[in-house]
This record gives structure tokens, sequence and C-alpha cells, in this order.
């Protein structure tokens, strides 16, 4: 697991733990949002080890995010919906390791909201049809502390940046249901 991180006082500001699953390569994000105010805390990468069962990748991702929200005190998540891939196959294990670290936030006692890969693009970029780079250079403006942030976890942030814009209208429609 890789990591970048810095320390945040904000009072009474939530911290958002931003997801973008993956079998191979798990990028993870943390903000801080107060009101409209976003501040970067955290961003990393999980990368299970490729030679090693699928069960045990599927450990170590659910252990490693497990361990994200505990050491940044995560108060919320969201993670990226599955899209579904010309591979059956992939598409099922990727819904597998998604099932990984969405379960991790949840044992740790956190609401997790979910946003398709158009709504956080559209959210971040503003065309939902935006590519890597460009989530990628969004990011960066948003989150100027978080510096040069490589395509898994620039898409984490991104999660994280969408669900702070939307968490209120989601809240709303959790307390309606």
């Amino acid at each position: 697991m890789t990591n970048a991180a810095t320390q945040f006082s904000g009072g009474g500001a939530v911290r958002i733990l931003g997801l973008d699953p993956g079998l191979r390569r798990t990028g993870w994000g943390v903000v801080a949002a107060e009101g409209s105010r976003l501040r970067w805390i955290a961003h990393g990468v999980v990368t299970p080890d490729d030679k090693a069962p699928f069960s045990e990748r599927l450990l170590h991702l659910l252990e490693a995010v497990g361990e994200i929200c505990a050491a940044h005190a995560c108060d919320e998540a969201a993670i990226e919906e599955v899209f579904v891939n010309v591979n059956p196959a992939s598409t099922l294990k990727l819904g597998h390791a998604r099932a990984a670290v969405m379960l991790a936030p949840a044992r740790c006692g956190l609401s997790v909201a979910e946003y398709s890969p158009n709504l956080i693009k559209k959210a971040v970029v503003g065309a939902g049809h935006a590519d890597k780079g460009q989530i990628a250079f969004m990011v960066k403006r948003l989150l100027p502390a978080s510096g040069d942030v490589k395509a898994d976890a620039a898409d984490a942030l991104a999660v994280a940046i969408t669900h702070a814009q939307l968490r209120k209208r989601a809240l709303l429609a959790r307390v309606a249901a």
C-alpha cells in the first residue's frame, strides 16, 4: 500500500473516503469537507500480490481499506459503481473486489454511497465522458495540496469529491427511504 498523507484539524469537517475498486490496484483518497470547502487529507493505492490466491487478494483489500478507514478517522465512504466490461469474467472479478472494498468501511460503521463513473466525471470535470488525464488535472486543481496524483488515486479522490458535493442529497434520500 502506498500512501501520501498530511495532518488536518478541521473541527466540524466530515472526512470522506473515496474508493476506486480494482483487484490489482484499488485507489483510495480521503478529503475533509466543511460546507463547500474541501481539503486533501491523504491518498494512495492498495496493491494486493498478483501471485496470491484470489481469496487472499480479496482479504488483503478488505483489511487494507479497513486500516485506511481507521488511520484517517473517516466518517463516510463512497465508491465507484462497477461498469459492465466486455469480458464477463473480468466484470465478475471486479465485482468481488468491489464487494471487499465496500465491506471494509461498512465494517467500520461508515455509510457507503455509490456513484456511477459518468456521474463522478460530470461532478469533477463537467463532462460525463472525461478521460483519466482530465480527472487527474481537475483533482489537482480542486485539491492542490494533493500534489501529482496518479490515475487510481485521482479517481478515488474524484469519488470523494463527488460525494462531498452530493452527500446532502444522498443523506436526504436515505432519510426519506
